[in-house]
């Protein structure tokens, strides 16, 4: 391709909206243009990029036995009715109506559509087990779209669906798709790990995330430092043994605390550890309220709460609901003699001696509380977020944590869905039971802006050699020279005959500007064209690591091939 009848808009001053790396390099260097906020268009070298990472996908879904279609993007609102999500999936999911004012969703993903159409052509295990996939663009309504393509309003994604008639069948194509994933980002020439995750509004269980280890991740891997383990630090468990001291128990007592109200604000009034307090807030749960306690050095886990109690929602209540439910401000809530109908504690709080909590009285809180003698709650769990330092949940060695962007995502689903939509077949017994299904996501334009993440130096993109736009870009110092632009053509007309993709800069450009612009693009091999070309002598550069070497033209393709 010449680079004349390209689109490539580059840009020499990095965009004041821009945070990350990725995507200001990819803005710059011409890769992808914002038409509306979280919504982009991709330009000729972005897609080329993101072709080859469809590729790739292709090749391993197809290996691992899954068959590809094509599914609509508009969704009748009932098959999200049936399947509930359309009660819960909350305010991400577009939304709209048709002229006739007929409820329709724009496809955040498709479990509702590959469903509805599996239950009305498979009837029979004899059909069972199959995998069915897509690469298609998304939609999620995201409050704040940010980090470029990273987090947007649209992107693009492969959905894969496997339907099983028993749960070995689940087991061994998630395996295998557990592995496709693997095999899929290694090629990317992504550092990435699997970790345990949540399922979230997907349903299902036994889940992984993929995650590309960045610092700009917006998610949290808990890993162990001696061993394999990693786990979103939502789902990593706390194994932690805790003791009880032996201190004698003090009487209860209501103390005045004076706008005393954050776990900080208690510790320095009244000269006592953080560990020593009792953190009482109040979540909504589905329907019901329920008062969850952890230690005052912990965090609640709202995703472990909503696992204990099998819970579709969970929210913190609001300081209205809050008041309206305990009759007190929050900041001040605490066990002891509550209004809350249900409480539940994290298991360190069992361990608490002489500790501190709300009164449920503005202004005031009671010390000297102990757990059992003061109040009671129903249930003692694993319900807090895990620390750096906690013993790791495999029992080897103590957590560590990373930041990771989620680039993959592997569900177990089972019959969530096929149970709320009918979706049945007849077993070798002749008897209906419902479908037993996995679920499999790669996002793709996710993975485009993890690599230029991931690849990137000072000069701009450094794009791995399998998915760069081109592989050898040839730069014609002076294209008024004939010498110079003929050996450039030679060299062009040479290298698309071996096979390779090239780009061939023919404007009539200044040698620094072609230069810079080379290198922000990031194609791994260019061949400069300059002086020596009259000697049958070119310069060749290799993007990775800058080293130059002169080759003769009449070598070059057997240099580029040993390279």
């Amino acid at each position: 391709m010449k680079q004349s009848m390209m689109l490539i808009p580059t840009m020499k001053e990095t965009p004041a909206d821009a945070d990350i790396k990725s995507h200001q390099l990819l803005l710059r260097a011409g890769f992808i243009r914002q038409t509306a906020s979280g919504v982009y268009s991709y330009l000729p070298l972005a897609l080329r990029v993101l072709k080859k990472i469809e590729t790739i996908v292709r090749e391993e879904m197809n290996t691992a036995g899954a068959v590809e279609l094509l599914m609509p993007a508009l969704a009748p609102a009932e098959l999200w009715q049936e399947s509930k999500r359309w009660y819960t999936y909350g305010p991400e999911l577009m939304r709209l109506k048709d002229r006739h004012e007929r409820d329709f969703v724009l496809g955040a993903t498709h479990e509702e559509v590959i469903t509805s159409l599996v239950r009305d052509e498979l009837k029979s295990y004899k059909r069972l087990p199959i995998t069915l996939y897509q690469i298609q663009t998304k939609f999620r309504d995201e409050k704040r779209p940010r980090f470029g393509l990273l987090r947007g309003r649209e992107f693009i994604m492969k959905d894969a669906y496997s339907f099983h008639a028993t749960q070995e069948s689940l087991d061994q194509i998630y395996d295998k798709m557990y592995a496709a994933y693997g095999n899929v980002f290694e090629r990317c020439g992504l550092n990435y790990r699997a970790v345990i995750a949540d399922s979230g509004a997907m349903g299902g269980k036994d889940t992984h995330e993929f995650m590309v280890l960045s610092e700009i991740g917006e998610d949290t891997i808990a890993y162990s430092d001696t061993s394999t383990y990693a786990a979103n630090i939502e789902m990593a468990p706390v194994v932690t043994k805790y003791e009880k001291s032996n201190e004698a128990l003090k009487e209860l007592e209501k103390v005045h605390t004076p706008d005393k109200k954050s776990i900080d604000d208690i510790t320095s009034f009244l000269s006592i550890d953080n560990t020593s307090t009792i953190k009482s807030l109040l979540f909504k749960v589905d329907d019901e309220f329920v008062l969850v306690l952890v230690r005052g050095d912990h965090e609640v886990n709202d995703i472990k709460v909503k696992n204990i109690l099998k819970a579709s929602v969970v929210e913190l209540a609001s300081n209205e609901e809050t008041k309206q439910q305990l009759d007190c401000e929050p900041g001040f809530i605490g066990p002891v003699s509550t209004k809350a109908s249900k409480v539940i504690a994290d298991n360190a709080v069992k361990y608490i001696v002489n500790g501190v909590c709300g009164a449920n009285e503005s202004d005031y809180h009671y010390v000297g509380v102990n757990p059992e003698r003061d109040f009671q709650v129903e249930s003692y769990c694993d319900l807090r977020f895990i620390q750096e330092g906690d013993p790791s949940p495999d029992g080897q060695g103590v957590i560590r944590f990373a930041k990771g962007i989620e680039v993959g995502h592997v569900f177990k689903l089972g019959t969530r869905y096929s149970e709320f939509m009918k979706a049945e077949f007849l077993n070798d017994s002749g008897r209906t039971q419902p479908i037993i299904m996995g679920c499999y996501g790669i996002g793709v334009s996710r993975t485009l802006t993890a690599v230029a993440e991931q690849y990137n130096d000072e000069n701009g993109l450094v794009w791995p050699a399998d998915i760069a736009p081109f592989n050898i870009h040839v730069i014609p110092v002076n294209t008024k020279d004939e010498t110079q632009k003929n050996t450039a053509e030679q060299i062009y007309s040479n290298c698309l005959e071996q096979g390779y993709e090239v780009l061939l800069d023919d404007r009539q450009e200044r040698p620094g500007v072609k230069f810079a612009e080379s290198d922000l693009i990031g194609i791994p091999y260019r061949v400069t064209v300059g002086k020596r070309a009259s000697e049958g002598i070119v310069e060749l550069k290799v993007r990775k690591d800058g080293s130059v070497i002169e080759v003769e033209v009449e070598k070059l393709i057997e240099t580029l091939q040993s390279l």
